[in-house]
């Protein structure tokens, strides 16, 4: 089973979704199932998880009404204000609500270095372990110290890095990027997305041997069994197709067995999201 394990699906608003700049036009429309499913079908995909673009209770309800009239969305990541002082009574209503596997929380887009260890969020984490809920982690390098402790700090916790963190593929700056994957890959309860590469590099000129050295360290520090791909549709469209944003991982995965690549593509995703 193949499984595209991040992906996006909305409704334009420029309200809620201020996120997309004029840089980014092409992202300034509707997304939706029906535009996804036959891109699936072609690149041999059997099905894909949906993850929040928009940090509102709607957004999550939209994407479990998604999943419940489409059944190739195998899965949800939604948002819930895990500040909130009765976050244990916001994840007990979705108990029931099977499609539902884990929360996201856009961090990248907070200035706050500290945003993953304040207390009021540490307490939200705790309360997604005790419903069994997984936890995608969306950072950009100033969170990276924060992300550490907050995973010491929840060994109970199941957390999946988005993107690969981000590395700045663009000016090839590696060491920081490196260091921190090393240090994340340690714990055990941290799996990582090869997702969202292309946007990372440059949008108009990219090689596919811009991902090499990035690609192969996730690849050694991870191992075979915490990594699972994910095409970050529409918002890979900025710089890379579907098929490209396919072709970018698939180029490097030569000294994978068929069982490691099978895992790679699906089956890690279908194990650790609980599908």
């Amino acid at each position: 089973m193949r499984i595209d394990a991040h992906q996006h699906f909305w409704q334009y608003d420029p309200g809620r979704h201020s996120w997309i700049t004029n840089k980014m036009h092409v992202l300034k429309k509707d997304f939706l199932p029906l535009d996804l499913k036959f891109i699936l079908e072609k690149n041999e995909f059997d099905g894909c998880i949906a993850v929040q673009a928009d940090q509102s209770d709607q957004e999550t309800k939209f994407l479990v009404q998604q999943a419940k009239q489409h059944p190739f969305i195998k899965g949800v990541i939604g948002w819930v204000d895990l500040r909130a002082v009765n976050i244990d009574e916001q994840l007990h209503q979705y108990k029931d609500e099977s499609l539902i596997k884990g929360f996201r929380h856009v961090v990248e887009g907070e200035e706050d270095p500290d945003f993953l260890i304040r207390d009021h969020f540490l307490k939200g984490v705790e309360f997604l372990s005790k419903y069994g809920y997984t936890y995608d982690l969306l950072i950009r390098p100033r969170h990276y110290a924060a992300a550490l402790r907050c995973v010491q700090s929840n060994p109970n916790q199941i957390f999946i890095l988005d993107h690969i963190a981000k590395p700045p593929i663009k000016s090839r700056e590696f060491e920081e990027w490196a260091l921190f994957i090393e240090e994340l890959a340690v714990f055990s309860n941290v799996s990582c997305k090869v997702s969202g590469l292309a946007t990372e590099a440059d949008w108009s000129s990219w090689r596919l041997d811009d991902f090499s050295q990035y690609l192969g360290h996730v690849f050694d520090t991870f191992g075979k069994d915490r990594i699972m791909f994910g095409s970050d549709w529409p918002v890979c469209l900025l710089a890379a197709s579907y098929e490209e944003s396919v072709a970018i991982v698939a180029s490097k995965l030569d000294a994978f067995t068929k069982v490691e690549k099978e895992a790679f593509w699906g089956m890690n995703a279908f194990k650790i999201y609980n599908l």
